[in-house]
């Protein structure tokens, strides 16, 4: 796989990173790899300078394939059937295994205690419809077979899929309800995060209020669409962000132990029965049970 690229001036290593899609030192690795032509003339120096208009070849190693290794590490299971499976990923868990993050995750321990993935999503995936941020808890959804996998894949392309969350955001409220609707798109001087850009992809943010405190909000959050950190950065745009997040949040917010953001309950028509579903999870950081539903 190739990527081309023109040469504006920049070292070669910040042109090859400005569109995103590689990090600055993955591309630098390319460059000293021998992966990068510029002009017809392999180039291993990530400073170089690349003359304006000067052509520029980056060309992509096979990936290597990999397979996550099943762990016993303890996980809630809800449900599951020969289908599908409903869990509930408890905060700091990352969903699937990826660099620096080679095993504890929770691939690893749907590969322990169930007997069958789907292959959809890769070796390294296998059985994942949709994902959670690492510091986010709560319930998602797990294919077993490919079937089940394509059908609840398609129900979260259409939107047939309910995604209520637990939010606990900083400050109050002005109305008891809102609805934040702005596009979403990578952030241009952090590729870690994401931002409000109007070039972005549309996104739609349902909220109401459950709870008020002193210095925070409780939340219900529907999300309408699922874009990276959506909720997250939904939030800090209306000025509200959420407790304990390290990159939307800012130093005025009252201290919290954990990203106060929960997968509360998920509702999904069954691909085999056509049975509607509804599961929720009791959120850990709601202090009264009585705001389950």
């Amino acid at each position: 796989m190739t990527r081309e690229y023109m040469g504006n001036g920049e070292r070669l290593d910040v042109l090859l990173s400005s569109d995103g899609e590689l990090s600055r030192s993955r591309a630098a690795a390319l460059i000293k790899d021998g992966c990068v032509k510029v002009g017809e003339r392999v180039e291993t120096k990530p400073s170089l300078k690349t003359a304006v208009g000067m052509p520029v070849t980056v060309t992509l190693p096979e990936a290597r394939p990999a397979k996550a290794e099943a762990q016993d590490i303890p996980l809630e299971i809800l449900y599951q059937d020969e289908h599908l499976a409903v869990v509930v990923k408890p905060c700091g868990m990352v969903v699937h295994p990826a660099a620096g993050n080679g095993d504890g995750t929770l691939v690893n321990a749907l590969l322990y205690h169930l007997d069958s993935l789907s292959g959809i999503g890769g070796e390294m995936r296998p059985g994942i419809v949709h994902r959670l941020d690492k510091d986010t808890s709560g319930l998602m959804l797990v294919a077993k077979d490919d079937a089940a996998h394509a059908a609840l894949s398609r129900q979260l392309a259409d939107r047939q899929m309910e995604k209520h969350y637990r939010a606990m955001v900083y400050g109050k409220m002005k109305e008891q309800a809102g609805v934040i609707e702005k596009p979403i798109g990578r952030s241009k001087t952090d590729r870690k995060k994401m931002a409000v850009d109007e070039n972005g992809r549309w996104a739609k943010t349902e909220w109401k209020v459950l709870r008020e405190y002193p210095d925070r909000t409780l939340l219900d959050v529907h999300i309408i669409t699922g874009r990276t950190h959506q909720i997250r950065v939904h939030m800090s745009s209306a000025g509200h962000p959420v407790l304990g997040d390290p990159l939307y949040g800012h130093k005025r917010m009252p201290a919290a132990d954990r990203l106060m953001l929960h997968a509360y309950s998920l509702e999904f028509t069954h691909p085999a029965t056509g049975e509607r579903m509804r599961f929720t999870a009791p959120c850990p950081f709601c202090e009264d049970s009585a705001l389950a539903d």
